[in-house]
């Protein structure tokens, strides 16, 4: 099946999409040596937390609120708008209910207590990502628009999710105008996609930056570390803020050409002269070694190592900030 057909690329060969000047993920020996030689850290069964305050319906007047759902899924609140990054409330990452990845707790804000949502921001086509349950219900509910990387809309009008009209399916630094205020660009990530055993790297992966009246926020998607982080200071130049995944990340010699360390987080921080940054993509779902707790602690070392303060925040699921 194809999912895109367009010209090759600096990331595109012409039927797959690649992480260009930084490797391709590792291969089917190396997956096969991680899983026979595993050594996972302590995750608890669950995690029964009460679910965070109901969010506002609206954020106007400058303010940028964000409220942190679980793993990479973000409520945006600014200028009027209503954004989710990456929505998953599905008990599972996966193409079944009865298998695959489960979840260790509740998303933070129960689905029936978000504000309309107005724009959905897919960074890649990941089951922990693209939750196609969850895209349906709020599909039902709101008809949002969608921000999608390339081949990815192929994926929305399969599923009857979504219409051409509400997608905007974009390349790297590839912008669309969402409203009159608010435009979305597309901005590269070094990852990989795919839902099955034929469809690897058909369809592109990416993040996103917000620009509004209020400032530029960067949703880095689903990510390893790399240069592309100082390509976007360099075109977005003051980012207000940023989220920025930190866990699924050990074995590092494994996961390190498609997910970032929190070590390395902190780097693209950095990086990116974010005023604010937020960690994701942790303390939701076991996808690799680092147990329930390390991501964070890793990312508090890595902070404490710094000559400076920086302002990188965890939040707990359902926990909202007002952004600086």
């Amino acid at each position: 099946m194809k999912f895109y057909s367009g010209p090759p690329s600096d990331h595109f060969d012409g039927e797959h999409f690649f992480n260009p000047s930084h490797g391709r993920p590792l291969g089917a020996g190396s997956l096969f040596q991680w899983l026979t030689h595993r050594q996972p850290g302590p995750w608890r069964k669950w995690i029964d937390a009460a679910p965070g305050p109901i969010p506002p319906d609206r954020v106007t007047g400058g303010a940028i609120r964000a409220t942190f759902i679980g793993h990479s899924t973000v409520l945006l609140q600014m200028d009027g708008i209503n954004i989710l990054c990456d929505p998953i409330w599905s008990k599972r990452a996966s193409p079944v209910s009865f298998a695959g990845p489960k979840r260790h707790r509740a998303p933070g804000i129960p689905f029936d207590h978000l504000p309309k949502i107005d724009l959905v921001l897919q960074s890649h086509d990941h089951y922990d990502h693209f939750d196609v349950p969850t895209l349906r219900r709020l599909a039902s509910q709101w008809k949002p628009n969608f921000a999608v990387p390339l081949g990815v809309a192929r994926r929305l009008l399969d599923k009857k999710i979504a219409v051409d009209s509400q997608i905007a399916e974009l390349d790297w630094w590839q912008p669309a105008k969402f409203s009159e205020s608010i435009r979305i660009t597309a901005v590269p990530a070094y990852h990989f996609s795919g839902r099955g055993l034929r469809d690897r790297n058909k369809t592109l992966w990416c993040g996103y930056a917000i620009e509004s009246p209020s400032g530029t926020i960067l949703f880095a998607g689903d990510t390893a570390y790399g240069e592309h982080f100082s390509e976007m200071r360099v075109r977005f130049p003051k980012i207000r803020l940023a989220l920025i995944p930190i866990g699924a990340y050990r074995p590092e010699w494994f996961m390190g050409p498609v997910h970032i360390s929190p070590g390395d987080a902190v780097r693209a921080h950095k990086e990116l002269g974010a005023a604010t940054s937020i960690a994701i993509h942790f303390g939701t779902f076991s996808l690799a070694d680092d147990g329930e707790h390390e991501p964070v602690a890793e990312l508090q070392r890595a902070l404490d190592q710094e000559k400076e303060r920086l302002r990188f925040w965890t939040l707990d699921a359902g926990e909202a900030r007002d952004i600086p």
